[in-house]
């Protein structure tokens, strides 16, 4: 069998388990407040060229945006998603649990659009009832997106305008960031990141980390007691220094924009190989995931071989599916899958 269902099948990059059997012995203080921690947040700060970000690491995807999200809006707020967005399909309904709307617009390969987001909110606020409605308090976006791409420099300053004009956080979701920042043509790094969003976090599960998440906020105090919040939510790891030495490694020599960059590449071959073989390609991604469309009694044949992920049906004969390469992807797995398609 050959295996592309996700990119967090593997455990972690040798050099985070090298580091932690390093340290395994050491006494570190609880709760990030070790020199690890300390140490990966300053490499964090230095690469989002943000001096001031405050950083907090947590365990995973969904715990991450939940909390996130719950500790930035009101009570009577909701966050505006495109509706193939992660929080919107994803998440079990996590942020509705957590008292806040997911309000949904229409999405272009997996984006938001700006105009969409700003003639929903003229429409809100021309509404004289609108203080009886959900008061939208938040954009949230996916760098790269459920469908693998990703935003340009231009879209993201569009969609940082209308929040500010409307007094709204832009929060960006970050579990794939590495395969973003290594997409194929991106202008986008995380400094552009930092520039106009004003959280997002980098995800370190699917790509690289055991597991862990880097919050960041690029203005101190964007969210006062954070850390309280996060211990109200069950997201406080007592082992803090678990996350931070992962990230401290991630974070040097660009390992990890090196490993983005690595899935990326083996992700275009593998996109390049299925034209060739006359396989449609359903979406046209720039980075680890790549979305093909198969006749279903194909895709059973296939199924036999190799591991993906079904996305969606797109009609009675046909279904799209996932291929993810990920940062522990090589050469030849993607030439075995090649030569078997």
């Amino acid at each position: 069998m050959q295996y592309f269902a996700s990119d967090y099948m593997e455990g972690a990059h040798p050099l985070i388990l090298q580091r932690l059997m390093e340290i395994n012995m050491e006494k570190n203080s609880g709760y990030g407040t070790d020199e690890h921690c300390e140490r990966a947040k300053e490499k964090i700060r230095k690469a989002c060229n943000a001096p001031e970000a405050e950083i907090f690491f947590l365990v995973g995807g969904t715990q991450t945006n939940a909390t996130v999200i719950g500790a930035a809006l009101k009570s009577y707020q909701g966050v505006i998603a495109a509706e193939t967005g992660h929080i919107s399909c994803h998440e079990a309904g996590a942020i509705e649990y957590g008292g806040h709307k997911v309000i949904t617009l229409p999405q272009y390969n997996g984006k938001l659009s700006a105009a969409d987001v700003e003639k929903y909110l003229e429409t809100y606020y021309g509404d004289e009832t609108h203080e009886h409605i959900v008061m939208p308090g938040m954009v949230y976006i996916s760098h790269p997106t459920e469908y693998g791409t990703v935003y340009t420099e231009e879209e993201l300053k569009a969609l940082k305008e209308v929040c500010v004009k409307y007094d709204m956080y832009l929060y960006a979701d970050g579990a794939r960031m590495g395969y973003g920042l290594g997409a194929e043509g991106t202008e986008v790094t995380l400094e552009t990141i930092a520039k106009y969003c004003d959280m997002f976090y980098i995800g370190g599960t699917k790509v690289g980390a055991l597991f862990g998440e880097a919050v960041v906020f690029t203005k101190p105090k964007t969210i006062p007691h954070f850390f309280s919040i996060t211990k109200q939510n069950g997201a406080l790891l007592a082992k803090g220094w678990l996350l931070g030495t992962q990230f401290d490694v991630l974070f040097t020599d660009d390992l990890y924009l090196k490993l983005g960059r690595e899935a990326v590449r083996l992700a275009i071959k593998l996109k390049n190989a299925l034209r060739e073989k006359g396989y449609e390609i359903f979406m046209d991604s720039p980075t680890n995931q790549q979305f093909v469309v198969l006749e279903n009694e194909k895709m059973k044949e296939i199924s036999e071989k190799v591991t993906y992920s079904f996305w969606e049906k797109l009609d009675e004969n046909h279904t799209v599916v996932r291929f993810a390469t990920s940062w522990a992807t090589t050469e030849e797995d993607v030439d075995k899958l090649i030569e078997m398609l």
